[in-house]
């Protein structure tokens, strides 16, 4: 599909240029804020009026970009990005009764605020588009980037996954059941036998053409689905290993979205054993928590393992041998047990 060249990740853990995975950042109150860096290449007037959503996507792009004129487009994915802005501004029709509004809080508030930021600072005018698709809404983006390098491999472009944590998404999310109900925190998060899971929000960022050199990893192929029927994502699988591993290869990882929610698991221990125990399973929530576009997260993770060659130590649920490497890392996210993804990493 396409090559990934450099990547750059802002989440609740040190995954911003000082990367250390080994240390794992605990959860406050059942959530994994991002750690927020300091946003050079920013003017302060403009940071000071974005919103966190805007704040992080953009943080995470600009040191992607800068050399000029590199991309020929901005491709983000995001659920909820604007979104607490967008809340704000419409609390302000209410209290200022329609009059006196201020405009910072409208300009923030759509999702494609991320996009066209990047796009202003970066003096970037060429394709741009966001895609707001809940928990697909990143891996419909890598689907359009790879349709745009399919049509020109020399082509650029940054591909990016965006999410905060909205106060607006938090509670509906809490009154359908989807958050925590029980203090938990994220390093015991697995152990949990109850309904729902910690929340969390970060941006990764990467740039993809379809040229091989000098690239950290390829992504091979993407699929996705929409079910709540166990067997329906069983035979999905099948059918993705089938299309996308030669007879003699195999997958060396699982990098399965597990996220403490009891409803959920089935999901996740059906993939393991399609794989078998020839596959080594770590898990990546507990690193990031829920949020619809975490399998941004995820992918930045497996770019990070492939080219580190090493897995830290908190993320393994099942070691298998390691005597190749991780070569294939197969990623699996579920989001709100309807939606499902696989995306092929490769070395």
């Amino acid at each position: 599909m396409f090559y990934i060249h450099q990547t750059t990740c802002i989440s609740p853990q040190q995954t911003f240029n000082e990367i250390n995975l080994d240390v794992l950042h605990e959860a406050v109150d059942n959530k994994l804020c991002v750690i927020e860096p300091l946003y050079q290449g920013i003017p302060p007037g403009l940071l000071r009026r974005m919103g966190k959503a805007v704040k992080i996507g953009v943080g995470a792009a600009l040191p992607l970009l800068k050399q000029p004129n590199v991309i020929a487009g901005i491709i983000i994915g995001t659920a909820n990005g604007g979104m607490e802005e967008s809340v704000k501004f419409l609390k302000q029709i209410i209290e200022y009764d329609e009059d006196a509004l201020t405009p910072g809080n409208f300009v923030q508030s759509t999702s494609n605020a991320v996009a066209s930021q990047v796009s202003l600072l970066t003096h970037n005018k060429g394709y741009n588009v966001t895609h707001v698709h809940r928990g697909l809404a990143f891996e419909n983006a890598v689907i359009d980037a790879a349709m745009m390098v399919r049509e020109n491999e020399e082509t650029t472009y940054l591909l990016g996954g965006v999410d905060e944590i909205s106060s607006y998404n938090y509670n509906l999310d809490n009154l359908e059941g989807w958050n925590k109900r029980e203090h938990i925190s994220n390093t015991n998060l697995y152990l949990s036998e109850t309904c729902g899971s910690i929340v969390g929000e970060g941006a990764a960022m990467f740039i993809v053409n379809g040229e091989k050199a000098n690239a950290v990893a390829r992504l091979k192929a993407i699929a996705i689905l929409n079910t709540g029927d166990e067997v329906d994502v069983k035979n999905a699988l099948q059918n993705f290993l089938a299309a996308h591993l030669q007879p003699d290869e195999k997958i060396d990882l699982l990098l399965s979205g597990e996220n403490g929610d009891s409803r959920l698991l089935h999901f996740y221990t059906c993939c393991e054993s399609i794989l078998g125990d020839n596959t080594s399973v770590a898990r990546f929530k507990h690193l990031c928590a829920e949020y619809p576009t975490a399998s941004a997260f995820a992918l930045w993770l497996a770019c990070n393992i492939i080219q580190a060659q090493h897995l830290p130590p908190h993320t393994v649920k099942m070691q298998a041998s390691t005597r190749g490497g991780y070569k294939n890392v197969l990623v699996y996210n579920n989001h709100k047990g309807v939606q499902h993804s696989f995306m092929l990493v490769c070395k």
